[in-house]
């Protein structure tokens, strides 16, 4: 196979573990015989330092023309003055926009080896294997903004279309897995939130009978992904809840840095990165864990490019890697942690045809 491939490095630690997912992505075309042609795009803050726009034109083209986008984190101090004119997430949001994914997948799965390595109890998090479906086209990030010196409001909308859409997205991948389905929202307060329960609740019923489905307030949600996490199989909400409980939900399995996502719309074209941000403070330090990338770099093989094989491939390189005691300084836990540079490159030396 030949796929086009556009990788954005972004800002702060962004490069580094994305030259890791990179390296894998690579080593699957060599052992496979895929070529994968890479194209390396300014994109964030980056962008906005060299070409005064945080989506340069030569960018968004090339990942329109892209199969698939794997991106490494964006933003930092340098550009987030409250009266900053440009911002690296603007182009974040116009880049979605403009590629049509609306929903983000990100699944948390603890590795038995890791079990240990969160703050709650080895106990609780044991067996954890869930997916978030989070709209991300929608809602409070892309409604009508308006500020002054004195107030500010932020419009939070939703059509029915958009519930539509990623409710079957989420009912798809349920019926996938153990047909069972958490929506959350906040129906108690937010007419948003009332719109959003009676859509999913209609289209669940008419075209994923066979899924059992569950309705959680917000802040209810928040307090069980900690009390009984293990109860979950897919859960799918709007964009601003699901920004804030995916990193929450990233914590049971120990490191944000673990955690990768796909970015996906009606095509095969997607949008894939850890959900982790830029962590400029250990940028350049070699320090960061590429492992959210480089399995974001698998969810690019199985959701764009159809290589479900060589993603596993590279999942079970992971598994094999942190089951061998592979530790980042954020999941080292008091024994001698591995470089971003190293762990990606024991990674990829594990990644074998079966």
């Amino acid at each position: 196979m030949m796929a086009n491939i556009t990788v954005l490095g972004g800002d702060g630690i962004g490069p580094e573990v994305t030259r890791e997912g990179v390296r894998a992505l690579q080593e699957v075309g060599r052992l496979f015989g895929h070529e994968f042609v890479l194209t390396e795009c300014d994109f964030g803050g980056i962008a906005i330092d060299n070409h005064n726009d945080p989506l340069p034109a030569t960018t968004l083209a090339s990942c329109l023309a892209a199969d698939a986008i794997l991106l490494g984190a964006i933003g930092g101090p340098k550009w987030s003055a409250p009266d900053a004119k440009l911002r690296p997430e603007t182009g974040l949001l116009r880049l979605r926009r403009e590629l049509g994914v609306y929903a983000n997948l990100r699944p948390v799965a603890v590795h038995p080896a890791l079990a240990d390595s969160t703050t709650l109890k080895a106990e609780v998090v044991r067996g954890v294997d869930l997916v978030f479906v989070r709209e991300l086209t929608g809602g409070i990030y892309f409604g009508a903004k308006t500020r002054d010196a004195d107030s500010a409001s932020d419009l939070c909308s939703y059509s029915a279309a958009e519930v539509e859409r990623v409710t079957r997205v989420a009912g798809r991948l349920a019926q996938a897995r153990r047909r069972k389905l958490t929506s959350i929202d906040k129906s108690n307060v937010l007419e948003t939130s009332r719109l959003w329960r009676e859509v999913v609740t209609r289209v669940m019923k008419s075209e994923f009978p066979d899924v059992a489905v569950e309705h959680i307030l917000v802040d209810a949600a928040a307090m069980h992904l900690i009390r009984r996490p293990t109860d979950f199989d897919v859960i799918v909400t709007e964009n601003m809840f699901g920004d804030i409980l995916t990193d929450e939900a990233s914590m049971l399995a120990g490191s944000l840095g673990l955690s990768p996502s796909a970015s996906l719309g009606d095509g095969k074209r997607g949008l894939y990165e850890p959900i982790h941000g830029s962590a400029p403070d250990i940028a350049g330090k070699g320090i960061a864990n590429p492992v959210g990338t480089i399995l974001s770099a698998a969810l690019l093989l199985r959701h764009s490019l159809g290589l479900a094989v060589e993603a596993a491939a590279i999942e079970r390189a992971v598994a094999t890697a942190l089951d061998r005691g592979l530790r980042t300084a954020d999941i080292a836990a008091g024994g001698r942690p591995v470089s971003t540079a190293e762990a990606g490159a024991a990674i990829a030396a594990l990644i074998t045809k079966v």
